[in-house]
């Protein structure tokens, strides 16, 4: 299984040995990883030293080295140049897609985000997700009306409580989302790259300064993943990023996913995602393969999650 790896004690060393990320304190050894189990490396401590192997092993595998700052959202990442064998034309067909297919793309997966927070607030009983449900069939190309932002507003009180805002400077439940969002950006980031796909040019997320804004635009359906987990930290009693809570939230690209034709990890819905969105530029289709999350028993149907009209 693809992992998460997270650096998050000060002062340790990063090499390579025979296939494996080695991880030492003062000379001695604390950790070791098969470099083809890692999905993308974290690192949030101080004082860590690595060597060149080990951005070069990594870029091999298409997974991305992340520096994250003290909120643990991504300051600096390291992804690989040749992430796929057909990058070149991908890469053209992404640059030259149509804006009317890039409007339709982002109205289904804004439809997708909504669906998928209706479904985790359906699975917690609240009555709520039936109006947030109904937003998601709405959503018109480019979601000119910003129902993305409308049904946030509505989603956030209703899953963390009427006195929750949404803050990346806070701590508590914001900072758990912050680490799970960075987790989840990791995973995004290494399937974009791995489809041969540039992460700069986005879709609806087209800010200058925002170097993954094709990651950003991707991640959005799988967001109430995280939602759900931090959920279940908040209810066990957790209060900040600890290591428990780190090594939980690390843990969501293992999560199950319904596929049409399977239950899947959720690293293999992200690379199937992203395949559909590069073939959806070389050909101008806009058929997206959507996963479905498995919140619980009331969670909607597979076919719910196909984008509205």
């Amino acid at each position: 299984m693809e992992r998460i790896v997270d650096i998050s004690q000060d002062n340790q060393h990063l090499s390579i040995h025979r296939g494996f990320l080695l991880v030492e304190r003062d000379g001695t050894e604390v950790g070791r990883v098969a470099l083809d189990d890692i999905a993308a490396l974290l690192v949030h401590a101080h004082g860590i030293t690595y060597s060149n192997s080990v951005l070069v092993e990594l870029a091999a595998r298409n997974a991305p080295l992340v520096a994250c700052g003290p909120n643990h959202f991504p300051v600096a990442w390291s992804l690989p140049i040749d992430g796929h064998h057909d990058q070149g034309g991908r890469l053209r067909a992404q640059w030259d897609a149509p804006r009317p297919l890039m409007k339709r793309l982002w109205r289904d997966i804004v439809a997708a985000k909504i669906r998928a927070q209706a479904a985790l607030l359906l699975s917690r009983g609240e009555r709520g997700g039936e109006g947030i449900r109904a937003m998601a069939q709405r959503v018109r190309s480019g979601d000119p009306e910003n129902l993305e932002a409308q049904a946030a507003r509505r989603y956030w009180p209703l899953l963390f409580g009427e006195d929750f805002r949404r803050d990346r400077a806070a701590d508590g439940a914001n900072a758990m989302l912050n680490y799970g969002y960075t987790v989840l950006r990791a995973a995004t980031a290494r399937a974009v790259v791995g489809a041969g796909l540039h992460p700069t040019i986005g879709i609806a997320h087209v800010g200058r300064g925002n170097a993954f804004a094709l990651v950003d635009d991707l991640m959005e359906p799988f967001r109430p993943v995280v939602d759900h987990a931090v959920m279940g930290l908040l209810q066990d009693g957790e209060q900040e990023v600890s290591r428990t809570v780190k090594e939980r939230l690390a843990g969501v690209v293992a999560t199950d996913m319904q596929l049409p034709d399977c239950v899947s990890p959720l690293h293999v819905a992200l690379d199937r995602f992203t395949l559909s969105i590069a073939r959806a530029f070389e050909n101008a289709d806009g058929k997206l393969d959507f996963a479905r999350p498995i919140f619980g028993p009331r969670q909607l149907g597979f076919g719910d999650m196909e984008a509205g009209t």
